[in-house]
């Protein structure tokens, strides 16, 4: 009963699928109540659909086999801490874009991540439609079942074009989500170290 309920409902939406994205796009224009044949709108359509592909690429990418390729046996148990990770995403309740920086921190527990593949990780799980604290989650519980660390911890500190362009539409608004796991979580001073580390480096406040 199920699956015939199933197969009815992927019959009714057959007939939209057989659309090409860049018709979809062009009906929805219309419905907007724009001219797509007009001059400054005739390629529209096809730049729309090379623009979300770009920023959903993260569907096609496998966060997993990013990491697999650059784990190294390191005897380091001090903090290694990435931040000021720049992020752009696309909230999936509206499709604005929401940005800002993402600051990973783990405790090597006898392997280590090449350092590029943390910002590479980031983008990956932000180029999909996301929610801020999904998002957080994804970052911190994939590098902690790659390599086991001790802990790990991640915070990210976003502005919601959501936000700023519609509903409530305050511009100087953030929202800040962190996750932690390990050493990160039973340990206050562990903690408080990633969170001052964070704060107080160089480059000054992180957003």
């Amino acid at each position: 009963m199920k699956s015939g309920a199933a197969v009815k409902k992927i019959d009714e939406i057959s007939p939209a699928s057989e659309a090409s994205t860049q018709e979809l796009l062009r009906e929805l224009l219309v419905r907007l109540g724009e001219d797509p044949s007009r001059d400054g709108l005739l390629r529209t359509p096809e730049r729309m659909q090379k623009s979300l592909e770009y920023l959903t690429k993260g569907y096609q990418q496998d966060a997993d086999k990013v990491l697999q390729g650059a784990l190294f046996d390191v005897p380091y148990d001090e903090m290694v801490i990435v931040k000021d990770i720049e992020m752009f995403s696309l909230c999936e309740h509206h499709m604005l874009p929401f940005f800002g920086k993402v600051h990973v921190a783990y405790i090597p527990n006898g392997k280590v991540l090449g350092l590029s593949k943390i910002p590479r990780l980031v983008d990956i799980f932000a180029r999909r439609l996301q929610v801020q604290e999904r998002l957080t989650v994804q970052i911190a519980e994939t590098i902690q079942n790659a390599i086991n660390p001790q802990g790990v911890g991640v915070v990210i500190e976003a502005r919601h074009l959501c936000v700023m362009m519609r509903g409530i539409e305050k511009q100087h608004s953030s929202a800040v989500t962190s996750h932690m796991l390990g050493s990160f979580r039973t340990l206050q001073n562990t903690r408080e170290e990633f969170l001052s580390l964070i704060r107080n480096g160089k480059n000054g406040n992180s957003f």
